[in-house]
């Protein structure tokens, strides 16, 4: 990310090279050599910091590797900005401070920020949920038709943005957990759903970005991140950061030993089939920690079970789940020989995925079928994914000649292909098996029980659908440890708020008889952001319109009413006419009207 602003190039003797690529000269900087004794020689490694404007060498634009490697240079104050738009859009932030105040972020933040930061940390909070975003050269356009929590409501360039990311304390963020978590309610049993997603970075230097296997299966740039959730009371608890080729598995037990520093002792583990491994299920089991695992269901464990059990439960109305459309049956059964004692194994049956299954079985069959037959006769090899459904034959005398020019390929030679027969036993194994689905827990519960607490991980699950698809985090554009670390807080920050968001829509809506599309969080941010205030003739901001009765609607599922905003928007009118600083005072100065703030669930700080 380039910043906004001009320095003069860094007089860096024998350090400072130039490379041009069409019109623009970018300026790299050395920033080390290593031997490599395999080649007898010495390789350098440059990193690009900045790019010369008009052609001048004396004077460049930089970027964030700039600040890297020259941090005690003075950049030149950001931009005046104190000009902002003639209307504002104030519904969605009234939402957000609401938030803020009832987690007590404002002075959670504060205990390890500058009082001058903490506002500028909740804008970009506000900033990537909003404008779903989090690149820090379209913050000033956002700033610039929004209120903020920023001292004066003072708008800052991208550069300073920059700055900010770049200066944060990675200790802010452990020192944040630690106190988010220390305030979460301990006593009562709760299931923790742990899952983790890959981000793509194209920041090869950053030492947590590694080429692995992202969730989309490419093998790319990536780094993992991963949240674990309370279920119970519905928050992201803590998050962690981990290289791009760590896999899972390998993962989890790291967790465990992070939720026991945390102080959770009454809890369980929902996890997916990703995390199943016979050492992370004894990892649990000796650290006090139950779990609810869903199991893969190729597995061979899992079909022997079905095949045992199948047609004993499907049809049963004893077994029936109405909730969920599935039939449900527990048996006992140990996971591995050293088990202490049996297993509690959940076998699922659904119609409707079964039917989705077979259709899916079905095409892919057909397909490569339809595949085969177009290359009978030819000279073709097929790897092993074909010979899982097929028996392949060949005509091991026919030899493919070599053509023209064409150099001697090693190994052996692709035989001519000349007819197939379908597995028939293996595909009807896999069609016997569609439908089904398994879920082993620790400890001893009933079917539905174990798939009520597991279907909570639909909220982990939306969690991280929000991240990257509603706060524009699919990909971190960060070239420096510091800046990235940064902006994952900040992500963090804002999921805690997006999430009551969801959580307050979620519980009004079921209220109602009838469900309306405008109660999802995308949707009441667009309608919530059309509640503007106008700059007049006199140069005060004053709300432009009344609240619409769709708006109210929605205010009222976060505990607000219009009252709320006509308060909100005299104290925003008067924040930019005097230029003070707000006071952080937790929900003194809200006005709640009639609705009040219903808690459904014991989720704000401090319970």
């Amino acid at each position: 990310m380039y910043l906004d602003s001009l320095v003069k190039v860094p007089e860096a003797k024998g350090k400072i090279t130039f490379r041009t690529k069409g019109r623009t000269t970018y300026v790299e900087y050395e920033s080390g050599r290593v031997y490599v004794p395999e080649k007898k020689y010495t390789t350098v490694s440059r990193k690009t910091i900045g790019k010369l404007t008009d052609g001048d060498k004396q004077v460049m634009q930089p970027n964030e590797n700039f600040l890297k490697f020259f941090p005690d240079t003075m950049l030149p104050e950001e931009k005046d900005r104190s000009s902002r738009s003639c209307a504002l859009r104030i519904g969605t932030w009234v939402v957000i401070r609401k938030i803020t105040n009832d987690y007590k972020l404002p002075e959670l933040l504060g205990r390890y920020l500058p009082s001058k930061d903490v506002g500028l940390f909740l804008d970009l909070c506000a900033y990537s949920i909003i404008e779903e975003d989090n690149r820090a050269q379209h913050y000033p356009s956002y700033a610039y038709s929004h209120p903020l929590f920023t001292e004066g409501m003072k708008i800052y360039s991208d550069s300073k943005i920059g700055d900010f990311l770049q200066s944060m304390d990675r200790e802010v963020s452990a020192a944040f957990q630690n106190d988010w978590n220390r305030e979460r309610n301990h006593r009562e049993k709760i299931y923790i759903s742990y899952d983790s997603t890959s981000k793509h970075c194209e920041a090869g230097d950053l030492r947590i970005v590694e080429m692995g296997h992202s969730k989309e299966n490419e093998e790319t740039n990536i780094f993992n991140y991963a949240i674990a959730y309370d279920t119970e009371n519905r928050e992201p608890l803590f998050y962690e950061l981990y290289p791009g080729s760590i896999n899972d598995i390998s993962q989890l037990q790291c967790t465990v030993d992070k939720a026991k520093g945390y102080g959770y002792k009454r809890i369980g583990f929902v996890l997916d089939r990703g995390y199943f491994s016979k050492e992370n299920i004894y990892y649990l089991e000796e650290n006090g920690y139950s779990f609810i695992m869903m199991l893969k269901g190729k597995a061979d464990l899992v079909q022997k079970w079905i095949l045992e059990n199948k047609g004993s439960f499907e049809t049963s109305r004893a077994f029936n789940i109405p909730a969920y459309q599935v039939y449900g049956k527990t048996i006992e059964k140990k996971l591995f020989a050293s088990d202490k004692g049996p297993r509690y194994i959940h076998l699922y049956h659904s119609s409707d995925l079964e039917a989705h299954e077979r259709g899916e079985v079905e095409k892919k069959i057909n397909q490569l079928t339809t595949f085969l037959n177009g290359n009978i006769n030819k000279f073709r090899e097929f790897g092993p994914g074909m010979e899982t459904y097929f028996e392949l034959y060949y005509d091991e005398n026919a030899k493919q000649k070599k053509k023209k020019g064409e150099p001697d390929k090693q190994g052996q030679a692709a035989r001519k292909f000349v007819f197939f027969e379908e597995k028939i036993a293996v595909i009807e194994l896999e069609l016997k098996l569609c439908g089904y689905f398994c879920i082993v827990t620790s400890e001893k519960m009933t079917a539905k029980q174990a798939l009520e607490i597991y279907k909570g991980r639909d909220a982990s699950e939306k969690l991280f659908l929000s991240d990257k698809t509603f706060l524009g985090n699919h990909a971190i554009r960060s070239s420096t440890e510091e800046s990235a670390a940064s902006k994952i807080f900040i992500e963090f920050v804002a999921l805690i708020i997006r999430n009551r968001m969801y959580n307050y829509l979620r519980d009004a809506m079921k209220e109602m008889a009838k469900k309306p599309n405008y109660m999802t969080v995308p949707a009441a941010i667009r309608e919530l952001d059309k509640i503007e205030m106008s700059r007049q003739l006199d140069g005060v901001y004053r709300l432009d319109h009344a609240v619409t009765a769709t708006q109210k609607t929605i205010l009222k599922a976060f505990g607000l009413t219009d009252a709320s905003v006509k308060y909100r928007a005299e104290e925003i009118g008067k924040r930019l006419e005097t230029g003070a600083e707000e006071e952080w005072k937790n929900g003194e100065n809200d006005i709640h009207g009639s609705a009040g703030c219903k808690d459904r669930k014991s989720t704000g700080a401090g319970q």
